[in-house]
């Protein structure tokens, strides 16, 4: 119904009227006729000031136990409007089933095989999206990169140490949880043979060629590995490679595929305990990963290229080559950890945004003064709409596509977030909107966010709840799905500068605006 409401139809919002207001008088009876002619309600608009400030954040839940995330975050970027961001990752590894480096076929007694490891590396599949939408053969272009590819930034690979448990180990009965501030124990040095890898993020690295080599270094053969969106796809996907120490991953891995280590994924997760994908640097670029895809070659893994040379035993008579290819991808529990460079921002006229873990904005619309006193004017709220305006002299190279906004009961010990009314109600419109509009030259402008159903039932008394608003990035996680509750993950590293309710913000101010139907 409060769709319907939403959208000033005055024959059913009328009714809703009747309904919500227990004290209608009694020339409202023929409400229906009254309302169509427009008799006896007019339609008025006002603003409300409101206050908005900063919220800087300290730390998010970043994990993927208690709810599947499969967008993670990787680089550094620095603005000087905003906090410099290194996000790292850590995560387990999958755990390939029935593993063996000589193939049982390749065994006997007149038989003798040597591996010889080509290379292993991680990979690192980008995001990416056709510039031409229409045409499947045209170049590619990253998709939602930040910051500036050209620009290295650091990157180490280590074996992690710290186990990863689903279950709390305080309290087995609850789950477990890690936040963007933990903490990973490394073991060793990093695993790349280069130290301080520099990544630099290329369209044009879609392809790497794989020497197969005997244990004498002979080349007896080339592998090309590219990784496509699909098997009808002749464009092939862009991806990072970071070649890792070839004679530690045997040590690690190949040397013991047959022992206890690799006789299950638990014994695994036991031994080799994951990965720390570590992102420093004054500068660079961030990208997502999507680490759950529908096909695998597109998911971040570390592969292991050999090749074993079977000989006639106590010769050096070649009887064949067996080329062989592990893949572990990097999958089961991760974390995202973010590197802030804490910043306090002046009281002035403006509201820093960040993703990840770096600040949202905090929102409240009216006291209880002003509450009591929109109550007592029985009016019908046809819309409710919360105006930003962007900041344009600020740094707006990534802004983001979509702001939200979440109810906050300010506990400042375990507070309870919850959903605006809307982003339920209304969800088959928009829910509360909060995408970025841009002006008739192009630039970027302001946020708009619906709240109709929100306010109304506030003004009609449905509910007393009148908690603080919190403004954030936004991230596809952030939608309600099963319930009401919200639940803030962000990976989404863009900001943007906001206008506050600040006086010198003039017309651009921050305001609550209220399209109201009263009697006359």
């Amino acid at each position: 119904m409060k769709n319907i409401v939403k959208k000033s139809v005055y024959i059913v919002a009328a009714i809703y009227f009747c309904f919500a207001v227990v004290s209608c008088e009694s020339d409202f009876t023929d409400i229906d006729t009254n309302v169509i002619t427009n008799t006896k309600f007019d339609t008025n608009e006002i603003t409300l000031d409101i206050t908005a400030s900063n919220s800087p954040l300290e730390v998010l839940q970043t994990d993927n136990i208690s709810r599947q995330i499969n967008q993670y975050l990787l680089g550094v970027y620095a603005s000087s409007d905003y906090e410099k961001i290194e996000a790292s990752i850590v995560s387990q590894l999958n755990l390939e089933a029935n593993l063996q480096v000589v193939d049982d076929a390749d065994i006997s007694d007149t038989t003798t095989v040597l591996t010889k490891i080509d290379t292993v590396f991680l990979k690192l599949p980008y995001p990416v999206a056709l510039e031409d939408v229409s045409d499947a053969t045209s170049d590619f272009e990253f998709d939602g990169i930040v910051g500036n590819p050209a620009t290295p930034y650091t990157l180490n690979v280590y074996r992690s140490n710290t186990f990863l448990n689903n279950f709390n180990p305080s309290d087995p009965t609850k789950l477990n949880s890690y936040n963007s501030k933990d903490d990973f124990e490394k073991v060793g040095s990093p695993l790349n043979v280069q130290t301080d890898y520099p990544l630099s993020p290329s369209l044009n690295d879609t392809m790497f060629v794989v020497k197969r080599r005997m244990i004498d270094n002979t080349v007896v053969g080339m592998d090309t590995i590219k990784i496509f969106s699909s098997a009808a796809s002749t464009n092939p996907i862009p991806f990072a490679r970071i070649p890792l120490d070839e004679d530690l991953i045997e040590q690690l891995f190949l040397d013991k595929y047959e022992d206890a280590e690799f006789s299950s994924q638990d014994a695994f997760n036991d031994y080799f305990r994951g990965v720390i994908l570590e992102a420093t640097g004054t500068d660079g670029s961030l990208i997502t990963y999507n680490f759950d895809t529908a096909i695998t070659d597109l998911s971040p893994s570390i592969e292991v290229y050999y090749t074993n040379t079977v000989y006639t035993a106590g010769t050096t008579d070649t009887i064949k080559t067996v080329r062989k290819n592990n893949t572990f991808l990097l999958s089961g529990y991760r974390v995202n950890t973010f590197d802030m460079q804490d910043r306090t921002y002046p009281d002035n006229n403006e509201i820093k945004i960040q993703g990840a873990a770096g600040s949202e904005g905090e929102v409240t619309l009216f006291d209880e003064t002003v509450l009591s006193t929109l109550r007592s004017n029985n009016w019908l709220i046809n819309d409710a709409s919360l105006t930003f305006y962007i900041n344009q002299s600020a740094d707006t190279a990534s802004v983001p596509e979509r702001l939200y906004l979440y109810k906050t009961d300010g506990d400042a010990t375990s507070p309870v977030f919850s959903q605006i009314e809307d982003a339920v109600s209304e969800a088959a419109f928009g829910g509360i909107d909060g995408n970025l509009v841009r002006d008739s030259d192009g630039k970027v402008e302001k946020y708009t966010f619906k709240i109709t159903d929100y306010l109304s039932d506030l003004v009609i008394g449905l509910t007393d709840y009148n908690p603080t608003l919190k403004i954030k990035a936004f991230n596809t996680s952030d939608i309600p799905t099963t319930d009401t509750i919200f639940r803030n993950f962000s990976w989404n590293p863009r900001a943007v500068t906001l206008l506050n309710n600040d006086p010198i913000n003039g017309d651009k101010k921050a305001v609550l605006k209220i399209s109201y139907s009263e009697k006359k």
